[in-house]
């Protein structure tokens, strides 16, 4: 989807409080986020630069911008933000090529989500080319809409695309569910008033109010995520 906010579709969450779900996609869903750093370091090794383990934290679950512009500065390297995020997409979807590995317990959860009606929206900072590759293996059957890190204004860690894909599925943030694997994901659902679950998988997620620490998605289920939700009066 684009930056504009479609039509609210009608909700069918059973009795729930539960409105939707929103998934983030990278190292949540699919098993990506080490693909992305194995392309990172690629990509500046050919450039003639190394890259430090330490700084995968850094760049890991944020907008191509600000990964890109971090390497760039870190190590001086001759090539702009729009260069580097060009070429990082193309050696990233030729990586993935046709399949990508899911997270254990996404294939679970996404077919329960579906099967009992639950909106559900895939947010993710990745732009649109590969959000498109990736649901190839996902199922865009799967997901009411999707959000892509450049069809919105500002990406995360800000709050827009949740406050975007709650507004466009008629849901109230506080009554979304959000699953997350980055600090910066957790950030931008928080933002937006999202009861968020973390499943880190880079770094750690320090448990917090509306905020629930799981170690897989095996954990997750959809009677797990309406818990987490007080009953609608």
């Amino acid at each position: 989807m684009t930056s504009t906010v479609p039509a609210p579709v009608a909700r069918t969450a059973d009795d729930s409080a539960l409105q939707a779900v929103l998934l983030d996609m990278d190292g949540t869903l699919v098993d990506t986020e080490g693909f992305w750093w194995d392309t990172e370091v690629d990509v500046f090794g050919e450039l003639g630069h190394r890259l430090d383990e330490s700084w995968r934290h850094v760049v890991v679950g944020g907008p191509m911008s600000r990964s890109a512009a971090f390497l760039i500065e870190s190590t001086g390297a001759a090539i702009t933000v729009g260069e580097l995020s060009v070429l990082l997409n193309e050696r990233f979807e030729a990586r993935i090529a046709d399949r990508v590995p899911l997270m254990p317990g996404a294939e679970r959860l996404l077919a329960e989500l579906a099967r009992h009606n639950v909106p559900t929206a895939l947010v993710s900072a990745s732009h649109r080319r590969v959000i498109d590759r990736v649901l190839l293996s996902l199922g865009r059957d799967r997901f009411s809409l999707t959000v892509a890190g450049d069809e919105v204004p500002r990406t995360k860690p800000h709050p827009d695309p949740y406050l975007l894909a709650a507004q466009a599925l008629g849901a109230h943030p506080s009554r979304c569910a959000v699953i997350e694997d980055t600090a910066t994901g957790v950030a931008a659902a928080e933002a937006a008033g999202c009861r968020v679950v973390a499943v880190p998988s880079v770094g750690l997620i320090a448990p917090a109010p509306g905020r629930t620490v799981v170690g897989s998605l095996e954990d997750v289920d959809l009677a797990f995520l309406r818990s987490l939700i007080s009953p609608l009066n």
